[in-house]
């Protein structure tokens, strides 16, 4: 029965390489999107583009606290 199933399922690798592809593509995005030193790193700019008005108060704090939750979101 596996070589009937193995070669039932020949057709159907190449999708199957593609679906593990994609789901590598996205765990890198995901760790990437919540690495604590890249939010840090975006908390400092925020700060320093509040700093220098490139953003509003309003803008810096929404920006602010979507790190924020993002960082949380990493340590739950």
């Amino acid at each position: 029965m596996g070589i009937v199933s193995g070669l039932l399922g020949l057709p159907l690798a190449p999708m199957r390489g593609v679906l593990w592809l994609a789901q590598q593509i996205q765990d890198q995005a995901e760790q990437q999107y919540y690495d604590p030193a890249r939010i840090r790193s975006e908390l400092e700019w925020v700060d320093e583009a509040r700093r220098t008005g490139e953003l509003s108060e309003s803008e810096a704090a929404e920006r602010e606290n979507e790190l924020l939750q993002r960082l949380m979101v990493r340590r739950a």
